[in-house]
């Protein structure tokens, strides 16, 4: 039997490689990107160097044919952007998301264009990290995706624009056919945010633990967001919102899209990963 063959945009990216090991076996994987090895320098087996952010698809349309599915994590990187400022609103950092909005159009498009039947995109859970604010004052409990999208800053905007845009392409007024779209709000997909909670910060410690994604885990949701047969919403259009979380104790987004849809059964809790980190934390809060 044929293997499916499934397109992985931004394969050399981190995210990609933490689980390119398990969906390679699994699947027919194509996997394209802007630079030919990961960060460290490796190369990826089969990669395509291809820059998708071109209008011109005909440059790129032939990686796509014959696809069933396209995981999308593509990603341009403003200028001098590093983890202290990737949430800054100036104008660089404007022009690279507009570029990535455009990006994930390209990929919506062509995708539709060659018949593909599903794109799972690489949103975040920053298209709504306004409600975090929220959360964190006690007025919210949990962030669930049938909440609109809501974000202060152009990281989150341009997400919140994929997961819009892809709707559009969901309703099938875009050629006169739907095109399957799941946008994934990937957390924290680190195993080390934990050991970086200053000591006694009982708050960061619930965010670090509520937003951790194991990598079984994320391999896990991706299978099952690839091939789950149907994610048709109750008026029939296939849309679906999935936050990419482990089953932690101390989530604040809901998993419920993601278990009821998918079928997604996580087999981690930061809280049990992390026990005796958390105790070390905890014991040095300041006392009530």
């Amino acid at each position: 039997m044929a293997k499916r063959r499934v397109v992985i945009t931004g394969a050399a990216g981190y995210v990609g490689q933490r689980m390119f090991k398990e969906l390679a076996e699994r699947w027919d994987v194509v996997p394209i990107d802007v630079t030919a090895t990961t960060r460290s320098g490796e190369k990826v087996p089969g990669l395509v160097v291809a820059d998708l952010t071109r209008p011109d698809r005909n440059a790129y349309r032939q990686h796509f044919r014959g696809a069933d599915a396209v995981i999308h994590l593509g990603y341009v990187r403003a200028p001098g952007m590093d983890a202290t400022t990737w949430q800054e609103n100036n104008d660089a950092k404007f022009w690279a998301e507009h570029q990535n909005v455009a990006l994930a159009y390209n990929v919506y498009r062509v995708a539709l264009e060659e018949g593909v039947r599903r794109v799972v995109v690489a949103s975040s859970n920053h298209a709504s990290d306004y409600y975090e604010r929220l959360v964190w004052d006690g007025r919210v409990d949990m962030v669930t995706p049938e909440m609109p999208p809501r974000s202060d800053n152009w990281y989150g905007w341009a997400k919140a624009s994929y997961e819009l845009l892809g709707f559009v392409f969901a309703t099938g007024k875009v050629d006169g056919r739907k095109l399957e779209v799941v946008q994934w709000r990937i957390g924290g997909p680190r195993d080390d945010d934990i050991e970086h909670v200053p000591p006694g910060d009982i708050k960061v410690m619930h965010r670090a633990l509520g937003a951790y994604l194991s990598r079984r885990d994320q391999v896990q949701q991706a299978i099952r967001m690839v091939e789950t047969p149907d994610i048709t919403d109750e008026h029939g259009v296939p849309f679906l919102i999935v936050y990419g979380i482990s089953g932690n104790t101390h989530r604040f987004w809901s998993l419920a899209s993601a278990k009821t849809k998918i079928g997604y059964e996580p087999q981690d809790d930061s809280q049990v990963n992390f026990a005796d980190t958390i105790a070390a934390i905890a014991r040095r809060a300041p006392k009530a």
